[in-house]
């Protein structure tokens, strides 16, 4: 298959799973290898994370509303020093609380995350299978009350240390945020929702930092090509996943994530045992 197709696959491939609580990175490691797909370029984390600029596109074309609105408060929250009863005020600088335990993790560690599950495949398996099973008792535990405005100082430190598990692939950054969500006591739709939210300036940061050393290093066109095609499909798949998991999750529980996860890490397994 041509590196352009292979590209778009994978796009599409991140756009679903990085919404979906599926996890994005494990699928992103784990799809190549199971077809064959060896090249340097599509296997490398510089490439992961531009991806992650398509599914950022994505956000900010599903919640550009809520966005401006956010950032209008937060500018004005600035320059009034203080954040009052405003609720878009109090969000936005929530947000910002949930951002702070991956980023300092992913500073310090950032070449570990590039490089060392990429050759330990196993290890995907074992956090597929956790993260199921965090995902599971979360939703044995959650009592479903609380909506988005009630959302807290301590739930934000919850969800953003739960935030930072999604840098061992495998975990998944949607799953594990609302799996803490669900713990605090939000509605599996508020969950969700926040957790997209949250999302949004930490793929933003990530995607601009390594978009950097892309840029330093220089690509080939023909790389160039294959990466746009996979922003797109990040980015149009990624709208979908968005808007069907708002909707399924207003009736429904993350059961069927839970299993898929359970059955892409046991073939896994069998992958690597038969390697």
């Amino acid at each position: 298959m041509p590196l352009v197709l292979q590209a778009l696959v994978i796009g599409i491939v991140q756009g679903l799973t990085e919404f979906l609580p599926i996890s994005s990175s494990a699928h992103l490691i784990v799809v190549p290898e199971f077809l064959g797909w060896k090249d340097p370029f599509l296997n490398s984390a510089n490439f992961d994370v531009m991806l992650h600029a398509g599914t950022l596109a994505a956000l900010l074309i599903y919640f550009w509303r809520e966005l401006v609105d956010l950032f209008v408060a937060w500018i004005a929250s600035l320059r009034d020093r203080r954040i009052g009863t405003d609720p878009d005020r109090r969000l936005a600088w929530l947000i910002i609380v949930t951002m702070i335990p991956g980023a300092l993790l992913g500073v310090a560690f950032e070449s570990f995350f590039d490089t060392f599950f990429r050759e330990h495949i196993i290890l995907v398996a074992v956090f597929l299978a956790l993260g199921a099973g965090i995902l599971w008792m979360a939703e044995q535990l959650a009592f479903l009350r609380r909506g988005l405005d009630n959302v807290n100082v301590r739930d934000a430190v919850v969800i953003g240390v739960a935030q930072a598990f999604a840098l061992f692939p495998g975990f998944s950054r949607s799953g594990m945020t609302i799996a803490a969500g669900l713990y605090t006591g939000l509605t599996r739709e508020a969950a969700a929702r926040f957790s997209f939210l949250m999302g949004t300036p930490i793929i933003a940061g990530a995607a601009l930092w390594k978009g950097r050393e892309l840029l330093h290093a220089g690509l080939p066109s023909s790389d160039l090509l294959a990466l746009g095609a996979g922003m797109v499909g990040a980015a149009v798949a990624g709208l979908a996943a968005i808007a069907f998991l708002l909707g399924y999750l207003r009736r429904h529980s993350t059961s069927p994530f839970i299993a898929e996860r359970l059955v892409l890490a046991a073939l896994v397994v069998v992958f690597v045992l038969a390697r």
